[in-house]
């Protein structure tokens, strides 16, 4: 995973309410555990016509919204079945963060594991930005902020790991390797007492 500090990126908007995970990335393309690849069939049935052609009033597939970095979705985006191949698939197409009123708590939790940076905003400020969609936003993960082209700042909330993990590049594994010195200590620790008594005076 890279780090992610600050993203500064125009805005692409889905403006469809209930996105599922299976809309995401649909359940015939999770015949892979690589993350690599996956963006192909990122909403693929609305991406592509039945011949395979792109379907050019899909939001995405417009000119304004090519090499968008942050996507802003209706509420309850990520609903539906857990798959971790959503988050994969999203980051592998180029979104690297996604703004909703409203994230699937299991989604959400896949996505900040996998580096992708799930946003809930309040219903007003997700509706102004579901309204103008191509805004020169820029992310501040550390100060969990948004500011609008016009310096108006939108303020997020991430809990503390998984802020940590996004600003270091650590998904749950790396995190745990990354303590390996600390965790061998403990061990060694336990090895070498593994019966410790309490003394009370």
């Amino acid at each position: 995973m890279k780090p992610i500090h600050h993203l500064r990126s125009r805005s692409a908007v889905l403006p469809f309410e209930n996105i599922d995970t299976d809309r995401i990335i649909p359940a015939r393309f999770l015949t892979t555990t690589e993350r690599t690849g996956l963006g192909r069939h990122a909403f693929n049935d609305w991406r592509y016509a039945a011949d395979g052609s792109p379907n050019l009033d899909f939001p995405l597939n417009r000119p304004d919204a090519k090499d968008c970095a942050i996507l802003v979705a209706g509420r309850n985006f990520g609903c539906g079945s857990s798959r971790e191949h959503a988050p994969w698939a999203l980051l592998d197409y180029g979104i690297t963060a996604v703004i909703s009123s409203e994230i699937a708590d299991i989604f959400r939790s896949n996505a900040l594991k996998n580096g992708l940076l799930a946003i809930v905003l309040p219903a007003d400020q997700h509706a102004e930005l579901l309204e103008h969609p191509g805004l020169d936003l820029a992310i501040d993960v550390a100060a969990g902020t948004i500011t609008l082209p016009d310096g108006r700042v939108f303020a997020f909330a991430l809990d503390g790991f998984a802020r940590h993990c996004l600003l270091s590049g650590l998904d749950p594994l790396g995190f745990l390797l990354d303590a390996r010195a600390d965790i061998d200590a403990y061990e060694q620790r336990i090895r070498s007492n593994p019966y410790p008594v309490e003394v009370i005076a």
